[in-house]
């Protein structure tokens, strides 16, 4: 009798730590925005000098945890494959933004981190801009979304306002949505009428999506990716002149209201405490072409990247670092900072040891688990460097606080210089990256390049799938 005690006990105790494993795989709330600089939000030194307070963004940072050399990519294609994938753009061949039409994106040989949890039961939505294939099989309900609403991109939404366009036959931008399983549909013309309204709409679909699953037993994944800051910059009819500073820091508020009103629908539902929130963007602000503004219908604002020189497709530190903030009540400790190197690739084996996925080991996979150092069971991050890519050249590696760059780009406009000696800057010391200091310090550049030896060595075993394949796509076996 005592014996079937006891193999009773050990039964309860095996179901109830089944059950407190199911009730720990967490809900998960990713933010992304388009064009955000690292300088914007209040955490970083933003928000009021930007023309408005931030408290939603600054909460987030508050009761969580804020990485100050969170890194992407130069570009929003390569950065959002990079992040959705575990891999540099330059392997799924989405290492630049597309031009000239024709299929492009992800393979569906790809593995996103949607795939990956929607294999460990979750829920999954995308709300907002993809960039990542606008075309049959190449939609986020192709690559392991339930559900999407979004758009391509949101430069497009000028084309209707531009002399010439209406007579050069081509289609007219549009909101798409669609669900697992059956072909994407046109929502809606994406025009500038719709410009400023759409994040607010996207909104309303996540905390819809988040009152019905949040009643089913299980976790949902919902990739909010919205399409402020990028151009044009168009602020919504409700926070139109809601502060008094011009329109930059109308959509400021109007995007940290939208957060705020997330935040607060997971409260509603009760899922708060079960809930990772993360907080980022793809890159940093907006190149702004000098002297052209007034050929555009709404001319172009500049954001800011903070202490930072550059904007996005360039190699310096303002296109390639962005805010990240990441909560997670009572397993992410509050107000916790650091300024380690992080890649938005870490997100994907992050996530995945969070939610008990598992990470693809049959390619070459470039993110990194920083599950550890997030919750603050380990003081350092388990990345020490990044390699800074241009499209498909290689401008230089980061270790650290050092930079060592091969090639340079002050911004999208301007001439791309090559050295014949690499420059070598000190981040802390110099944060606009303008005094080379190879010499005496050579020594950073001797430690600094052997990540980029083991990295190139990873294309003869696991060669970059072409930009344009078709599906299916196949590697090719050696």
């Amino acid at each position: 009798m005592t014996g079937c005690i006891r193999n009773i006990s050990f039964l309860v105790a095996l179901m109830a730590s089944t059950v407190a494993y199911g009730q720990e795989k967490p809900n998960i709330v990713f933010i992304f925005l388009d064009n955000f600089g690292w300088g914007e939000p209040g955490f970083n030194g933003g928000g009021i000098i930007r023309g408005t307070s931030t408290p939603a963004m600054d909460a987030l940072a508050a009761e969580g945890l804020r990485l100050t050399n969170f890194n992407v990519e130069s570009q929003c294609t390569p950065s959002r494959a990079a992040t959705m994938t575990g891999r540099y753009g330059i392997r799924s061949g989405n290492h630049t933004v597309p031009l000239g039409g024709g299929v492009y994106g992800l393979t569906q040989w790809e593995i996103t981190m949607a795939e990956m949890l929607k294999d460990v039961g979750y829920n999954t939505a995308m709300y907002g801009k993809w960039h990542l294939g606008w075309s049959e099989g190449r939609y986020p309900t192709n690559q392991g979304f339930d559900e999407f609403y979004g758009v391509e991109t949101t430069d497009v939404t000028v084309w209707r306002s531009l002399p010439g366009f209406a007579e050069a036959d081509m289609e007219e931008p549009v909101v798409m949505q669609g669900v697992a399983g059956a072909p994407a549909t046109v929502a809606r013309d994406y025009d500038l009428d719709y410009r400023g309204e759409i994040d607010g709409d996207l909104t309303e679909k996540a905390i819809d999506f988040i009152e019905a699953k949040s009643k089913e037993d299980a976790p949902f994944f919902i990739y909010l990716a919205y399409t402020q800051t990028h151009y044009p910059n168009i602020v919504s009819e409700e926070f139109d002149g809601a502060t008094g500073k011009g329109v930059w820091a109308d959509i400021l508020r109007q995007t940290d209201n939208y957060i705020g009103r997330i935040v607060d629908a997971l409260e509603v539902a009760g899922v708060s405490d079960e809930t990772v929130v993360i907080f980022t963007a793809d890159n940093g602000p907006e190149a702004v072409p000098i002297g052209n503004a007034n050929a555009s219908p709404t001319p172009p604002i500049q954001g800011t990247a903070g202490p930072w020189r550059g904007t996005l497709f360039t190699s310096l530190e303002g296109s390639l670092r962005v805010p990240f903030a990441i909560k997670w009540p009572g397993k992410i400790p509050a107000r916790s900072e650091s300024n380690d190197v992080v890649h938005s690739m870490d997100l994907f084996p992050t996530l995945a040891a969070f939610a008990g996925g598992e990470v693809p080991t049959d390619r070459a996979f470039d993110g990194i688990d920083q599950s550890e150092f997030f919750l603050g069971n380990q003081p350092k991050s388990n990345r020490e460097g990044v390699i800074v890519y241009m499209g498909d050249q290689i401008f230089g590696v980061k270790w650290n606080d050092w930079k060592v760059l091969f090639k340079e780009n002050a911004t999208i406009f301007s001439p791309t210089e090559s050295f014949d000696t690499p420059r070598a800057y000190n981040l802390l010391n110099d944060p606009h990256e303008r005094d080379n200091v190879l010499f005496p310090y050579t020594w950073a550049v001797e430690k600094a390049l052997p990540q980029l030896q083991k990295h190139l060595a990873t294309f003869q075993e696991y060669p970059p799938i072409p930009p344009g394949t078709p599906d299916p796509y196949e590697p090719s076996t050696n």
